[in-house]
Order: C-alpha cells, then sequence, then structure tokens
C-alpha cells in the first residue's frame, strides 16, 4: 500500500496523517470529524481555542464548501489562491465550528498550489483540517525528519521532500478592511497588495 493510498484510508477512517503542503509538513485529518480535530490539537499539544485550518483540493472546492460568502470575499479568494495563503473568512452557518477554536463563525481556509503525494492525499479527500505538523511554538518542518517523533510515531506520513519551510501568510478578511495576522511565505505589502487589486475587480452591484 503506498504511502499516499495510507494516508487517504486513514484520514477517511478518522485517524491523522502528516502530508507535504506548498509551504511546511502539515498534521491532517477530515474537516468532518470534530474527534478527530480534538485529537489533532491534543497530539500537538495546542491550547484550547487555536483554530485548525480548512484546507481544499481547488477554490472551487473550497467556495462550494462555504457558499454563504459574499462577493468581495469570493474575489478575495479567487484573487490570490491557490497559494501560500490562509484566508480567515466569515462562516455565518457555522459549518466547520470544530475549525475555529475561540474565533466563531470563522474559517481559515487555504488552497495550497500543490504537486506530487500531498496533491494525491488532498484530490482524494477534497478538503482537510491541517495545522503545522510540530509541536505548540516548536519549528516549523521543513522536512519529513523534521516532525517530532510523538506524532511520526502515531500518524501516517508522506514524504513529499523538501519544502520551502516557511508557512502560510494569514489575512482575515472578516473586517472592513483585509489585516495581515501573520506575516508568513508573503511579505505584507505584496499580500495587501494583490488583495487590493482583486477586491478592486470586484464589480459594483
Amino acid at each position: 500500500m503506498s504511502d499516499v493510498r495510507a494516508a487517504v484510508e486513514a484520514i477517511l477512517a478518522g485517524g491523522l496523517a502528516v502530508i507535504p503542503t506548498d509551504t511546511v509538513y502539515g498534521l491532517a485529518c477530515s474537516p468532518a470529524d470534530a474527534d478527530a480535530v480534538q485529537a489533532l490539537s491534543t497530539l500537538k499539544r495546542r491550547p484550547p481555542g487555536q483554530p485548525v485550518a480548512l484546507v481544499a483540493a481547488s477554490v472551487d472546492v473550497l467556495l462550494e464548501l462555504l457558499p454563504e460568502l459574499t462577493a468581495p470575499c469570493t474575489a478575495a479568494v479567487r484573487g490570490v489562491l491557490p497559494g501560500p495563503y490562509t484566508l480567515v473568512l466569515p462562516d455565518p452557518a457555522n459549518r466547520f465550528p470544530s475549525l475555529a477554536g475561540a474565533a466563531a463563525g470563522t474559517v481559515g481556509a487555504r488552497v495550497p498550489a500543490l504537486a506530487g503525494p500531498g496533491r494525491q492525499v488532498l484530490e482524494a479527500t477534497g478538503a482537510l483540517a491541517a495545522t503545522s505538523a510540530n509541536l505548540h511554538g516548536g519549528r516549523d518542518p521543513r522536512r519529513l525528519e523534521d516532525v517530532p517523533s510523538e506524532i511520526c510515531d502515531v500518524c501516517v506520513t508522506v514524504d513529499g521532500g523538501a519544502l520551502p519551510g516557511t508557512p502560510s501568510t494569514v489575512v482575515d478578511l472578516t473586517g472592513p478592511e483585509p489585516r495581515v495576522l501573520r506575516e508568513g511565505a508573503v511579505p505584507e505589502r505584496d499580500a495587501l497588495q494583490r488583495l487590493a487589486a482583486a477586491l478592486a475587480e470586484e464589480p459594483m452591484p
């Protein structure tokens, strides 16, 4: 059985997997399984209230999962994704309460620009709940061997080689203007400029 197949089967069965993304190695599970999301947070030793990202295989899949998004949010999503961004979006229907953490009514969404085994896992599942495959506060894992043994020992792992190693840039789109919460793979200035350009192209109602 390939690592990809084993990872997909584990995720669909309520388990966890370590997979390569376009930034760092991620610890992933099914976003529809609240128990798996809790197990993910427990394994990472995260404090209560920490959000977990919704990672979709494509922009279209993401928009299907969050059909209540407003036109400006949809324009922003299409303007910067796929890519190394996490966009904090409104989730007014509370479709993903287990991912929101303390920020109820929101969800951090990613559509990574992936190839290889990480892409295969994501395409097979459609969407994942994921966070970096490190212990809380630890170094972001660039290689599979950087992932702590206590995580690898209880997860299916997929080796995608060396990754860029810088996490995604996190942008909050729930307020009147985009706001960078964490500068990562994309510099803050570049992220805001690209979002401004995407929003400027949104037609007036």
